[in-house]
Protein backbone atom coordinates (compact mmCIF):
# COMPACT_ATOMS: atom_id res chain seq x y z
CA UNK A 1 0.00 0.00 0.00
CA UNK A 2 2.87 2.36 0.82
CA UNK A 3 4.43 1.72 -2.61
CA UNK A 4 1.12 2.43 -4.36
CA UNK A 5 0.70 5.68 -2.39
CA UNK A 6 4.24 6.73 -3.28
CA UNK A 7 3.78 6.00 -7.00
CA UNK A 8 0.40 7.77 -7.17
CA UNK A 9 1.70 10.79 -5.25
CA UNK A 10 4.73 10.99 -7.56
CA UNK A 11 2.67 10.67 -10.76
CA UNK A 12 0.10 13.25 -9.65
CA UNK A 13 2.77 15.74 -8.53
CA UNK A 14 5.15 15.47 -11.47
CA UNK A 15 2.43 14.85 -14.07
CA UNK A 16 0.45 17.94 -13.07
CA UNK A 17 3.54 20.17 -12.93
CA UNK A 18 4.85 19.01 -16.31
CA UNK A 19 1.38 19.51 -17.84
CA UNK A 20 1.11 23.04 -16.45
CA UNK A 21 4.66 23.83 -17.61
CA UNK A 22 3.88 22.75 -21.15
CA UNK A 23 0.52 24.50 -20.98
CA UNK A 24 2.43 27.73 -20.39
CA UNK A 25 4.35 27.19 -23.63
CA UNK A 26 1.15 26.22 -25.47
CA UNK A 27 -0.98 29.19 -24.37
CA UNK A 28 1.66 31.81 -25.17
CA UNK A 29 2.41 30.13 -28.51
CA UNK A 30 -1.28 30.35 -29.41
CA UNK A 31 -1.39 33.93 -28.15
CA UNK A 32 1.54 34.77 -30.47
CA UNK A 33 -0.22 33.11 -33.42
CA UNK A 34 2.09 30.09 -33.68
CA UNK A 35 0.53 26.84 -34.88
CA UNK A 36 0.82 23.99 -32.34
CA UNK A 37 0.98 20.49 -33.82
CA UNK A 38 1.19 18.38 -30.67
CA UNK A 39 0.86 18.77 -26.89
CA UNK A 40 2.41 15.72 -25.20
CA UNK A 41 2.51 14.69 -21.56
CA UNK A 42 5.48 12.31 -21.39
CA UNK A 43 8.26 11.63 -23.88
CA UNK A 44 8.92 8.99 -26.50
CA UNK A 45 6.30 6.98 -28.38
CA UNK A 46 2.73 8.30 -28.30
CA UNK A 47 0.44 5.74 -26.62
CA UNK A 48 -2.81 7.72 -26.82
CA UNK A 49 -3.86 10.89 -28.63
CA UNK A 50 -6.86 12.92 -29.79
CA UNK A 51 -7.03 15.93 -32.11
CA UNK A 52 -9.02 19.05 -31.29
CA UNK A 53 -9.61 22.62 -32.48
CA UNK A 54 -9.28 24.55 -35.72
CA UNK A 55 -5.61 23.53 -36.08
CA UNK A 56 -6.36 19.89 -35.15
CA UNK A 57 -3.68 20.00 -32.44
CA UNK A 58 -2.81 16.49 -31.27
CA UNK A 59 -3.17 16.08 -27.48
CA UNK A 60 -1.09 13.05 -26.54
CA UNK A 61 0.12 10.85 -23.70
CA UNK A 62 3.53 9.34 -24.40
CA UNK A 63 5.29 6.24 -23.08
CA UNK A 64 7.98 7.78 -20.83
CA UNK A 65 6.23 9.50 -17.88
CA UNK A 66 9.09 11.96 -17.21
CA UNK A 67 8.76 15.31 -18.98
CA UNK A 68 6.62 16.48 -21.87
CA UNK A 69 6.75 18.81 -24.86
CA UNK A 70 4.84 21.17 -27.15
CA UNK A 71 5.60 20.60 -30.83
CA UNK A 72 5.12 23.78 -32.85
CA UNK A 73 5.18 24.27 -36.60
CA UNK A 74 8.91 24.61 -37.33
CA UNK A 75 10.55 24.68 -40.77
CA UNK A 76 13.73 23.17 -39.27
CA UNK A 77 11.86 19.94 -38.54
CA UNK A 78 12.61 17.38 -41.32
CA UNK A 79 9.00 16.13 -41.05
CA UNK A 80 7.68 19.55 -42.04
CA UNK A 81 6.45 19.50 -45.63
CA UNK A 82 5.68 22.34 -47.98
CA UNK A 83 3.98 25.16 -46.06
CA UNK A 84 1.09 27.24 -47.27
CA UNK A 85 1.26 31.03 -47.13
CA UNK A 86 -0.97 30.99 -44.07
CA UNK A 87 1.19 28.40 -42.28
CA UNK A 88 4.38 30.29 -43.16
CA UNK A 89 3.12 33.23 -41.10
CA UNK A 90 2.39 30.89 -38.16
CA UNK A 91 5.73 29.05 -38.25
CA UNK A 92 7.82 29.37 -35.05
CA UNK A 93 11.15 30.57 -36.49
CA UNK A 94 9.44 33.35 -38.46
CA UNK A 95 8.21 35.01 -35.27
CA UNK A 96 10.09 37.96 -33.81
CA UNK A 97 12.83 37.09 -31.33
CA UNK A 98 10.78 38.65 -28.52
CA UNK A 99 7.82 36.40 -29.28
CA UNK A 100 10.05 33.34 -29.36
CA UNK A 101 11.55 34.34 -26.01
CA UNK A 102 8.06 34.81 -24.54
CA UNK A 103 6.95 31.36 -25.72
CA UNK A 104 10.06 29.67 -24.28
CA UNK A 105 9.95 31.58 -20.97
CA UNK A 106 6.25 30.82 -20.45
CA UNK A 107 6.93 27.25 -19.27
CA UNK A 108 9.17 28.08 -16.30
CA UNK A 109 7.02 31.12 -15.47
CA UNK A 110 3.98 28.82 -15.32
CA UNK A 111 5.82 26.74 -12.70
CA UNK A 112 6.54 29.83 -10.62
CA UNK A 113 2.91 30.98 -10.87
CA UNK A 114 1.68 27.53 -9.79
CA UNK A 115 3.96 27.69 -6.73
CA UNK A 116 2.74 31.21 -5.84
CA UNK A 117 -0.90 30.08 -6.07
CA UNK A 118 -0.24 26.98 -3.94
CA UNK A 119 1.69 28.89 -1.27
CA UNK A 120 -0.91 31.68 -1.22
CA UNK A 121 -3.64 29.09 -0.68
CA UNK A 122 -1.66 27.44 2.10
CA UNK A 123 -0.99 30.78 3.80
CA UNK A 124 -4.68 31.68 3.65
CA UNK A 125 -5.68 28.25 5.00
CA UNK A 126 -3.12 28.49 7.79
CA UNK A 127 -0.15 26.18 8.24
CA UNK A 128 0.40 24.46 11.57
CA UNK A 129 4.11 24.29 12.31
CA UNK A 130 6.41 23.80 15.29
CA UNK A 131 7.17 27.15 16.92
CA UNK A 132 10.61 28.73 17.08
CA UNK A 133 10.96 27.93 20.80
CA UNK A 134 14.23 26.16 21.63
CA UNK A 135 14.55 22.94 23.54
CA UNK A 136 17.59 21.87 25.53
CA UNK A 137 20.68 23.80 24.36
CA UNK A 138 23.69 21.67 25.24
CA UNK A 139 26.72 23.39 26.75
CA UNK A 140 29.68 23.76 24.35
CA UNK A 141 27.34 23.49 21.35
CA UNK A 142 27.56 26.23 18.71
CA UNK A 143 24.14 27.48 19.83
CA UNK A 144 25.23 27.77 23.48
CA UNK A 145 28.46 29.54 22.54
CA UNK A 146 26.41 31.93 20.38
CA UNK A 147 24.43 32.94 23.48
CA UNK A 148 21.25 30.87 23.09
CA UNK A 149 19.71 29.08 26.07
CA UNK A 150 17.06 26.43 26.76
CA UNK A 151 13.55 27.89 26.50
CA UNK A 152 14.47 30.87 24.29
CA UNK A 153 11.87 31.79 21.67
CA UNK A 154 13.42 33.19 18.49
CA UNK A 155 11.68 36.30 17.09
CA UNK A 156 13.96 37.29 14.22
CA UNK A 157 17.19 36.49 12.37
CA UNK A 158 19.09 39.44 10.88
CA UNK A 159 15.96 41.57 11.24
CA UNK A 160 13.67 39.11 9.42
CA UNK A 161 10.70 37.92 11.44
CA UNK A 162 10.75 34.30 12.54
CA UNK A 163 7.80 32.53 14.14
CA UNK A 164 8.17 28.89 13.09
CA UNK A 165 10.92 26.28 13.17
CA UNK A 166 11.04 26.06 9.36
CA UNK A 167 11.43 29.86 9.12
CA UNK A 168 14.33 29.73 11.61
CA UNK A 169 16.03 27.01 9.55
CA UNK A 170 15.47 28.96 6.34
CA UNK A 171 16.99 32.21 7.61
CA UNK A 172 20.05 30.46 9.08
CA UNK A 173 20.63 28.64 5.79
CA UNK A 174 20.35 31.97 3.96
CA UNK A 175 22.99 33.47 6.25
CA UNK A 176 25.22 30.41 5.73
CA UNK A 177 24.95 30.64 1.95
CA UNK A 178 25.62 34.39 2.04
CA UNK A 179 28.63 33.81 4.34
CA UNK A 180 27.40 36.36 6.86
CA UNK A 181 26.82 36.31 10.61
CA UNK A 182 23.32 35.64 11.96
CA UNK A 183 22.06 38.04 14.64
CA UNK A 184 19.25 36.37 16.53
CA UNK A 185 16.67 38.19 18.68
CA UNK A 186 15.01 35.99 21.30
CA UNK A 187 12.65 36.22 24.26
CA UNK A 188 14.03 34.49 27.36
CA UNK A 189 11.45 33.59 30.04
CA UNK A 190 13.49 34.86 33.00
CA UNK A 191 15.31 37.81 31.33
CA UNK A 192 13.07 39.18 28.57
CA UNK A 193 14.51 40.25 25.20
CA UNK A 194 18.03 39.00 24.47
CA UNK A 195 20.40 38.76 21.50
CA UNK A 196 22.66 35.97 20.28
CA UNK A 197 24.98 35.74 17.28
CA UNK A 198 26.27 32.92 15.12
CA UNK A 199 29.53 34.11 13.60
CA UNK A 200 30.06 34.05 9.86
CA UNK A 201 32.84 31.45 10.30
CA UNK A 202 30.52 29.12 12.22
CA UNK A 203 27.86 29.24 9.52
CA UNK A 204 30.30 29.18 6.59
CA UNK A 205 31.73 25.87 7.82
CA UNK A 206 28.27 24.37 8.20
CA UNK A 207 27.38 21.32 6.12
CA UNK A 208 23.96 22.19 4.66
CA UNK A 209 22.93 18.56 4.22
CA UNK A 210 20.42 17.04 6.62
CA UNK A 211 19.59 18.51 10.03
CA UNK A 212 21.15 21.98 9.78
CA UNK A 213 19.70 23.23 13.07
CA UNK A 214 20.71 20.07 14.91
CA UNK A 215 24.33 20.55 13.78
CA UNK A 216 24.25 23.98 15.40
CA UNK A 217 22.88 22.51 18.63
CA UNK A 218 19.34 23.77 18.12
CA UNK A 219 16.49 21.39 18.99
CA UNK A 220 12.74 21.81 19.20
CA UNK A 221 11.19 22.66 22.54
CA UNK A 222 9.10 19.72 23.69
CA UNK A 223 6.71 19.29 26.64
CA UNK A 224 7.72 17.95 30.03
CA UNK A 225 8.10 14.14 30.02
CA UNK A 226 4.61 13.11 31.13
CA UNK A 227 3.58 9.48 30.70
CA UNK A 228 0.49 8.62 28.67
CA UNK A 229 -0.92 5.17 28.02
CA UNK A 230 0.83 2.28 29.83
CA UNK A 231 0.97 -0.90 27.71
CA UNK A 232 -0.03 -4.15 29.45
CA UNK A 233 2.80 -6.48 30.42
CA UNK A 234 5.57 -3.96 29.80
CA UNK A 235 8.35 -2.77 32.13
CA UNK A 236 6.41 0.42 32.95
CA UNK A 237 3.38 -1.53 34.22
CA UNK A 238 5.60 -3.95 36.16
CA UNK A 239 7.30 -0.98 37.87
CA UNK A 240 3.95 0.55 38.83
CA UNK A 241 4.21 3.62 36.59
CA UNK A 242 0.88 5.37 35.87
CA UNK A 243 -0.53 7.69 33.20
CA UNK A 244 0.11 11.32 34.19
CA UNK A 245 3.41 10.60 35.97
CA UNK A 246 5.93 13.38 35.34
CA UNK A 247 9.49 12.05 35.09
CA UNK A 248 11.89 14.47 36.80
CA UNK A 249 15.17 12.54 36.73
CA UNK A 250 16.70 9.13 36.00
CA UNK A 251 19.66 8.01 38.11
CA UNK A 252 19.94 11.60 39.43
CA UNK A 253 20.16 12.97 35.89
CA UNK A 254 17.47 15.64 35.22
CA UNK A 255 15.10 14.85 32.32
CA UNK A 256 14.12 18.00 30.40
CA UNK A 257 11.80 16.32 27.89
CA UNK A 258 10.58 13.04 26.47
CA UNK A 259 13.49 12.74 24.04
CA UNK A 260 15.96 12.69 26.95
CA UNK A 261 13.89 10.00 28.68
CA UNK A 262 13.66 7.82 25.57
CA UNK A 263 17.40 8.12 24.86
CA UNK A 264 18.24 7.16 28.46
CA UNK A 265 15.89 4.16 28.42
CA UNK A 266 17.11 2.94 25.04
CA UNK A 267 20.72 3.05 26.24
CA UNK A 268 19.90 0.92 29.32
CA UNK A 269 18.43 -2.46 28.29
CA UNK A 270 18.25 -4.80 31.30
CA UNK A 271 19.66 -2.18 33.68
CA UNK A 272 17.64 -1.13 36.73
CA UNK A 273 17.18 2.67 36.73
CA UNK A 274 16.08 4.86 39.62
CA UNK A 275 13.31 7.03 38.18
CA UNK A 276 12.34 10.15 40.15
CA UNK A 277 8.79 11.13 39.25
CA UNK A 278 6.02 13.43 40.43
CA UNK A 279 2.56 11.94 40.96
CA UNK A 280 -0.36 14.03 42.23
CA UNK A 281 2.02 16.63 43.61
CA UNK A 282 4.26 14.14 45.45
CA UNK A 283 7.79 13.10 44.43
CA UNK A 284 8.77 9.45 44.61
CA UNK A 285 11.52 7.22 43.26
CA UNK A 286 10.62 4.04 41.39
CA UNK A 287 13.06 1.37 40.15
CA UNK A 288 12.43 0.58 36.47
CA UNK A 289 14.22 -2.05 34.36
CA UNK A 290 13.83 -1.45 30.59
CA UNK A 291 13.34 -4.65 28.60
CA UNK A 292 15.81 -5.38 25.81
CA UNK A 293 14.42 -5.31 22.29
CA UNK A 294 16.18 -5.79 18.95
CA UNK A 295 16.31 -2.74 16.70
CA UNK A 296 18.05 -1.87 13.42
CA UNK A 297 21.42 -0.18 13.86
CA UNK A 298 22.94 2.84 12.14
CA UNK A 299 24.60 3.30 8.77
CA UNK A 300 27.30 1.28 7.05
CA UNK A 301 28.77 -1.64 8.97
CA UNK A 302 26.79 -0.71 12.11
CA UNK A 303 23.50 -1.64 10.40
CA UNK A 304 23.40 -4.94 12.28
CA UNK A 305 20.64 -5.31 14.88
CA UNK A 306 21.32 -3.81 18.30
CA UNK A 307 19.51 -4.21 21.60
CA UNK A 308 17.71 -1.17 23.02
CA UNK A 309 15.76 -0.65 26.22
CA UNK A 310 11.98 -0.08 26.20
CA UNK A 311 9.34 0.18 28.94
CA UNK A 312 6.19 0.15 26.73
CA UNK A 313 4.70 3.47 27.77
CA UNK A 314 3.64 6.50 25.74
CA UNK A 315 5.36 9.80 26.52
CA UNK A 316 4.50 13.36 25.47
CA UNK A 317 6.70 14.46 22.55
CA UNK A 318 4.60 16.87 20.45
CA UNK A 319 6.40 20.26 20.27
CA UNK A 320 4.80 23.67 20.70
CA UNK A 321 2.77 24.33 17.56
CA UNK A 322 1.60 27.58 15.98
CA UNK A 323 -0.74 28.31 13.07
CA UNK A 324 0.65 30.73 10.48
CA UNK A 325 -2.28 32.29 8.53
CA UNK A 326 -2.68 35.40 6.32
CA UNK A 327 -5.35 37.38 4.45
CA UNK A 328 -5.68 36.99 0.65
CA UNK A 329 -3.46 39.92 -0.43
CA UNK A 330 -0.84 39.25 2.20
CA UNK A 331 -0.91 35.54 1.32
CA UNK A 332 -0.21 36.26 -2.36
CA UNK A 333 2.65 38.58 -1.38
CA UNK A 334 4.09 35.98 0.99
CA UNK A 335 3.69 33.31 -1.69
CA UNK A 336 5.60 35.40 -4.23
CA UNK A 337 8.30 36.16 -1.65
CA UNK A 338 8.59 32.46 -0.78
CA UNK A 339 8.98 31.54 -4.47
CA UNK A 340 11.61 34.24 -4.99
CA UNK A 341 13.59 33.26 -1.88
CA UNK A 342 13.44 29.55 -2.75
CA UNK A 343 14.58 30.24 -6.32
CA UNK A 344 17.54 32.34 -5.13
CA UNK A 345 18.41 29.69 -2.54
CA UNK A 346 18.37 26.99 -5.24
CA UNK A 347 20.67 29.04 -7.49
CA UNK A 348 23.07 29.66 -4.62
CA UNK A 349 23.17 25.94 -3.82
CA UNK A 350 23.85 25.13 -7.49
CA UNK A 351 26.64 27.70 -7.55
CA UNK A 352 28.23 26.23 -4.45
CA UNK A 353 28.00 22.71 -5.92
CA UNK A 354 29.79 24.00 -9.02
CA UNK A 355 32.59 25.51 -6.91
CA UNK A 356 32.79 22.47 -4.64
CA UNK A 357 31.60 24.28 -1.49
CA UNK A 358 28.48 22.07 -1.28
CA UNK A 359 28.53 18.31 -1.89
CA UNK A 360 27.13 16.92 -5.15
CA UNK A 361 25.20 14.49 -2.93
CA UNK A 362 22.53 17.20 -2.80
CA UNK A 363 21.61 16.45 -6.43
CA UNK A 364 18.46 14.31 -6.22
CA UNK A 365 16.59 12.34 -8.86
CA UNK A 366 13.18 10.76 -9.45
CA UNK A 367 13.55 8.07 -6.77
CA UNK A 368 14.12 10.61 -3.98
CA UNK A 369 11.37 12.88 -5.34
CA UNK A 370 8.96 9.92 -5.42
CA UNK A 371 9.94 9.00 -1.85
CA UNK A 372 9.29 12.53 -0.57
CA UNK A 373 6.03 12.68 -2.55
CA UNK A 374 4.83 9.54 -0.79
CA UNK A 375 5.96 10.70 2.64
CA UNK A 376 4.27 14.11 2.37
CA UNK A 377 1.08 12.57 0.92
CA UNK A 378 0.84 10.26 3.93
CA UNK A 379 1.38 13.17 6.36
CA UNK A 380 -1.50 15.20 4.90
CA UNK A 381 -2.73 17.50 2.13
CA UNK A 382 -0.93 20.61 3.46
CA UNK A 383 2.46 18.86 3.45
CA UNK A 384 1.81 17.37 0.02
CA UNK A 385 0.83 20.72 -1.54
CA UNK A 386 3.90 22.35 0.03
CA UNK A 387 6.03 19.63 -1.55
CA UNK A 388 4.40 20.17 -4.97
CA UNK A 389 5.01 23.94 -4.70
CA UNK A 390 8.69 23.32 -3.91
CA UNK A 391 9.11 20.88 -6.83
CA UNK A 392 7.35 23.38 -9.13
CA UNK A 393 9.93 26.02 -8.19
CA UNK A 394 12.74 23.51 -8.73
CA UNK A 395 11.42 22.69 -12.21
CA UNK A 396 11.19 26.38 -13.06
CA UNK A 397 14.74 27.08 -11.88
CA UNK A 398 16.19 24.00 -13.57
CA UNK A 399 14.56 24.84 -16.90
CA UNK A 400 15.94 28.39 -16.80
CA UNK A 401 19.54 27.19 -16.46
CA UNK A 402 21.54 28.26 -19.56
CA UNK A 403 22.04 24.68 -20.71
CA UNK A 404 21.32 23.87 -24.39
CA UNK A 405 18.21 21.63 -24.77
CA UNK A 406 16.62 23.34 -21.75
CA UNK A 407 14.43 26.45 -21.95
CA UNK A 408 17.27 28.51 -20.46
CA UNK A 409 19.58 27.42 -23.28
CA UNK A 410 17.10 28.60 -25.92
CA UNK A 411 16.67 31.89 -24.07
CA UNK A 412 20.46 32.27 -24.15
CA UNK A 413 20.44 31.76 -27.95
CA UNK A 414 17.73 34.38 -28.41
CA UNK A 415 19.50 36.82 -26.08
CA UNK A 416 22.62 36.52 -28.26
CA UNK A 417 20.41 37.09 -31.30
CA UNK A 418 19.11 40.32 -29.72
CA UNK A 419 22.67 41.48 -29.03
CA UNK A 420 24.17 40.54 -32.42
CA UNK A 421 21.13 41.17 -34.60
CA UNK A 422 21.29 37.69 -36.21
CA UNK A 423 20.45 34.11 -35.22
CA UNK A 424 23.10 31.77 -33.84
CA UNK A 425 24.81 29.84 -36.68
CA UNK A 426 23.14 26.45 -37.18
CA UNK A 427 26.42 24.52 -36.76
CA UNK A 428 27.14 26.24 -33.42
CA UNK A 429 23.62 25.42 -32.27
CA UNK A 430 24.09 21.74 -33.14
CA UNK A 431 27.36 21.49 -31.19
CA UNK A 432 25.82 23.31 -28.22
CA UNK A 433 22.83 20.92 -28.29
CA UNK A 434 25.13 17.89 -28.12
CA UNK A 435 27.15 19.37 -25.25
CA UNK A 436 23.97 20.33 -23.40
CA UNK A 437 22.48 16.88 -23.85
CA UNK A 438 25.70 15.30 -22.56
CA UNK A 439 25.69 17.55 -19.49
CA UNK A 440 22.03 16.82 -18.82
CA UNK A 441 22.57 13.06 -19.08
CA UNK A 442 25.55 13.33 -16.70
CA UNK A 443 23.39 15.18 -14.16
CA UNK A 444 20.66 12.55 -14.51
CA UNK A 445 23.13 9.71 -13.93
CA UNK A 446 24.54 11.53 -10.87
CA UNK A 447 21.01 12.11 -9.52
CA UNK A 448 20.03 8.45 -9.90
CA UNK A 449 23.37 7.35 -8.38
CA UNK A 450 22.70 9.56 -5.33
CA UNK A 451 19.17 8.17 -5.10
CA UNK A 452 20.46 4.59 -5.05
CA UNK A 453 23.05 5.46 -2.36
CA UNK A 454 20.29 6.94 -0.20
CA UNK A 455 18.27 3.75 -0.56
CA UNK A 456 21.25 1.58 0.41
CA UNK A 457 21.96 3.73 3.47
Amino acid sequence: MTLITTLLAFIVALGSLVTLHELGHYLVARLCGVKVLRFSVGMGKVVYSRKFGRDQTEWAISALPLGGYVKMLDSRDPDTGVLTQEDMAREFTRQSVWRRMAIIAAGPLANFLVAIVLYAGLFMHGIEEPSSKLGVVAEQSAAYLAGLRTGDTVHSVNGKEVASWSALRWELMQAALDKQAARIDVHRPDRGEQQATFGADTLAGLDLEGDVLGKLGLVLARPKPVLGKIMPGGAAEKAGLQPGDLILAIDDRPMQDGIAVIETLMASPGKTLQVLLRRHGQDLTVPVTPEGEAAKGGQGDSKAAVTVGKIKAEIALTPDMIVVASGPLQAVGKGAEKVWDTSIMSLKMLGKMFTGEVSLKNVTGPITIADYAGQTARIGLVSYLSFIAFISISLGVMNLLPIPVLDGGHLLYYSLEVLTGRPLPERVGEIAQRLGLGLLLTLMVLAVFNDVLRLLN
